[in-house]
């Protein structure tokens, strides 16, 4: 395994395996890796004859008061796990190096970046988008893995590679979860015991609404998160919206395949999560 830390390094280590006929898989990270980073990592050693790990904190991602400057950085550990479990390349650019003073290009994706998540995080999808164009770029990756926690992020760079035409093919990849039932995030650390017990509501009460799907009017399965997801102490709601699978426009009555996304506070740490949702084809839903 090698460590790549300059970004025309490793496109140009890129372009040789191409040139070589290797395909390469890409798993975008920053860092804090766990076991959802690990089976990203795991379907791109099984598809791919190389796999780059990137990591990097993406400081343009981050709005004004967020977690930057504290977001864990734990980077001899992230080696370790990136080693054992066969990464080629840990390409760990410099935010410099990756956005330096001159940097003056943005993507962005009208609609979808503006609701869910980037109604409360302005910009923050701009800086996903950009930041996953560039990753696309210096790896030449032939697929890049994506984990479904984050939802809104998947659709916003599924929308971006065809947009623009990219030659990566995004693998999406299932919610990996504790035995619990709790989604993994790096963010997870921040939470104290007794909040981590009571964020326990959020995946029970978004497989709940899964079965009243079925067979209940959406009113009533939001309502019914809502107020859950209210009754949980110290809990401040950002979201909780039920939209459609395949474009993240607002589900209704004749939606058979949603996602019901929710952002959700426990105490000073900010939770996401969500679940796909299907209609009973036996049940009208109303």
């Amino acid at each position: 395994m090698k460590i790549i830390k300059i970004a025309s390094q490793m496109q140009k280590i890129a372009l040789k395996h191409i040139k070589d006929g290797d395909e390469i898989g890409l798993v975008p990270t920053m860092g804090a890796l766990h076991e959802g980073h690990i089976s990203l990592i795991a379907k791109s050693v099984k598809n791919d004859d190389i796999t780059i790990v990137s990591i990097f904190v993406n400081p343009v991602q981050f709005c004004p008061n967020e977690d930057y400057l504290k977001y864990p950085r734990p980077a001899k550990k992230d080696k370790e796990i990136c080693k054992k479990n066969h990464v080629d390349y840990v390409f760990m650019p410099s935010a410099n190096d990756m956005f330096p003073s001159d940097h003056k290009t943005f993507i962005e994706i009208k609609t979808l970046q503006d609701i869910l998540c980037g109604a409360f995080r302005i910009n923050h999808f701009r800086g996903v988008a950009t930041v996953v164009a560039k990753l696309f770029n210096i790896s030449c990756a032939d697929r890049a893995y994506f984990g479904m926690k984050d939802f809104q992020q998947l659709k916003i760079v599924e929308k971006m590679g065809k947009d623009l035409n990219f030659r990566t093919k995004i693998i999406p990849c299932s919610v990996v979860r504790e035995r619990n039932g709790l989604a993994l995030s790096s963010r997870n650390s921040y939470l104290s015991a007794e909040e981590k017990k009571r964020s326990l509501n959020i995946s029970k009460s978004l497989k709940e609404a899964a079965e009243d799907f079925k067979s209940r009017d959406l009113n009533f399965v939001k309502k019914t998160v809502i107020n859950k997801l209210k009754k949980i102490p110290g809990s401040e709601i950002d979201y909780a919206e039920i939209v459609n699978f395949d474009d993240l426009s607002p589900a209704n009555k004749n939606t058979k395949k949603a996602v019901f996304a929710v952002a959700v506070w426990i105490g000073k740490t900010r939770l996401i999560d969500n679940i796909m949702m299907i209609k009973d084809k036996g049940r009208s839903g109303q």
